[in-house]
């Protein structure tokens, strides 16, 4: 298995595919305002407790007053609390809480209204960005994430990922980080911590320390609602969460953001900073991975198998609906073979699906029927396995007697949600068709006038693969007679994110020109 991560910076945006095997297994988009992002930590105001939810609504400078339930405060909050007093009235005078007197845990069952209070500023972390028309979920339980180690102020404990299972192993761990880590400080040791060196994890406890004193310098001169401490943008972060030994290539299309990954790299994995690759080509870098076709094949309503068969997806407000159907796909064992492979290939398209558009919520996927209960149980082990891969929370439920598995994953962003359709480029979608347009002569036109009135040196026709066979059909295809006329080699590309009848010319360094 490789993994491959695919940066795209385009202007006021940066785009993020992951790639497994080439196959599109998550796309991310990283705007210029990361407000309000998973892990952002902010000094808010409780604006209204709902003792019926056993909730508070809070002002973080969102639109909307964000979300915090009682059960989100953490057993610690009353410590937290008292550290962000302090704080913010100059008692607490260092960042360090060596000296910090700790409070004692708030009950499990106990009533919000009786630890905070209306009007007072809280320390809050974003647990799940703003979705819809909701504002965000919080929490007030601190933990800030590194590469190997999760820092948990206000507590002692010693935590250890249960993928690792070398007992061991898990010792040595846990003996290393009680030597080294501060008092009042707890440590969740992470997956990817298993059998690194002492000085890896030093290093990556000391930078969360700094990100702990950040937030603590920035607190001191804030009043609510004020984000005291950013997570890092999304490319960082995966990065962070995902790099191991399975990447081999990561490929970035901008100069200035390849310096600050490989620097990035660098700090969290030594000597790995050589499968960073500066893409430099005329061909867009999401076109030459074949990543612009996949999106249109698996954000659309269908989306097709390898097989002949194909998924439909449809949304709804409480819930996410697939259907699964064999299509054109004859199987020559009989039905029951038939819906079994089609069923099995496609529980792997769905946890591929489920991830790449971040599904959430409840997803209840109907599979052909089959009437053996011993496939079932074969398919449900078959959806788990894929799922597996999945780092989102998520529970999958047997088939039910009508062959229906019910899946709920957890969301804590906003699902990705990309319009694959395309507007028809005949009518432009009036419904209404113009009596002839001749598209070729169009261009040709087009074209006359770039190379003769205005005397452009290089120009290239960006055209949708359809129109590319077109012109370069035949020996002595409008191509060659292009050259014939003009003395001059015109290069004609295919785009697939170019709609059927869509073009443009680009020059020797792949602007666009403008007629």
């Amino acid at each position: 298995m490789s993994l491959e991560l695919i940066v795209d910076a385009r202007k006021g945006s940066i785009w993020l595919a992951l790639l497994r095997d080439g196959k599109l297994i998550e796309l991310h988009e990283e705007r210029g305002n990361n407000d309000f992002s998973v892990g952002d930590i902010y000094l808010g105001k409780v604006r209204k407790i709902v003792p019926s939810l056993n909730a508070a609504f809070v002002d973080v400078g969102y639109e909307k007053d964000a979300f915090l339930h009682y059960l989100d405060l953490g057993p610690q909050f009353n410590s937290l609390n008292k550290f962000t007093k302090d704080t913010l009235h100059g008692k607490q005078s260092v960042s360090d809480l060596l000296y910090f007197k700790g409070e004692g845990d708030i009950p499990k069952d106990g009533k919000i209204n009786d630890i905070i209070s209306s009007s007072q500023p809280i320390l809050v972390q974003v647990a799940k960005e703003p979705i819809s028309s909701k504002g965000p979920r919080l929490c007030a339980e601190i933990t800030l994430a590194g590469r190997y180690l999760v820092l948990v102020p206000f507590s002692d404990k010693i935590s250890i990922s249960q993928k690792i299972k070398e007992p061991e192993e898990r010792k040595r761990l846990k003996d290393l980080m009680e030597s080294i880590k501060p008092k009042n400080f707890g440590v969740i040791i992470r997956t990817v911590a298993e059998n690194r060196k002492i000085e890896l994890l030093d290093q990556d406890l000391k930078n969360l320390l700094e990100k702990w004193k950040t937030m603590y310098a920035n607190l001191k001169i804030s009043t609510p609602p004020k984000r005291v401490l950013g997570e890092i943008d999304k490319t960082s972060s995966i990065l962070r969460d995902l790099l191991n030994g399975d990447f081999t290539n990561i490929h970035v299309n901008d100069e200035t953001l390849f310096g600050e990954m490989r620097e990035f790299v660098t700090g969290i994995a030594p000597g790995r900073e050589n499968i960073l690759k500066l893409y430099d080509s005329k061909i867009s870098i999401f076109e030459r991975f074949g990543i612009t076709k996949q999106i249109k094949t698996l954000f659309g309503k269908k989306v097709p198998l390898p097989s002949g068969g194909y998924l439909i997806v449809e949304h709804t407000e409480a819930m996410h609906v697939i259907d699964v159907n064999s299509g054109n796909r004859k199987g020559a064992d009989g039905q029951e073979s038939n819906a079994v492979a089609t069923n099995m290939e496609a529980a792997e398209e769905i946890a591929r699906v489920l991830q790449l558009r971040d599904m959430g919520g409840i997803v209840c996927v109907d599979f052909i029927d089959m009437h053996d209960r011993e496939n079932n149980k074969i398919l449900f082990e078959k959806l788990k396995s894929h799922m597996l891969r999945d780092r989102a929370k998520h529970n999958i439920l047997p088939p039910s007697k009508f062959g229906v598995i019910e899946i709920t994953r957890q969301r804590v962003r906003p699902e990705t949600d990309i319009n694959t359709s395309e507007m028809c480029p005949t009518c432009n979608g009036t419904g209404e068709v113009q009596a002839s347009i001749l598209y070729a002569e169009e261009i040709e036109s087009n074209l006359n006038y770039l190379l003769v009135d205005r005397k452009e040196s290089h120009v290239s026709l960006l055209v949708h693969p359809y129109l590319e066979a077109y012109f370069k059909k035949g020996i002595i295809s409008r191509q060659v007679k292009w050259f014939f006329k003009y003395k001059k080699w015109i290069t004609v590309r295919g785009v697939t994110a170019h709609h059927l009848l869509q073009y443009s010319f680009v020059n020797k360094i792949n602007e666009e020109i403008a007629l």
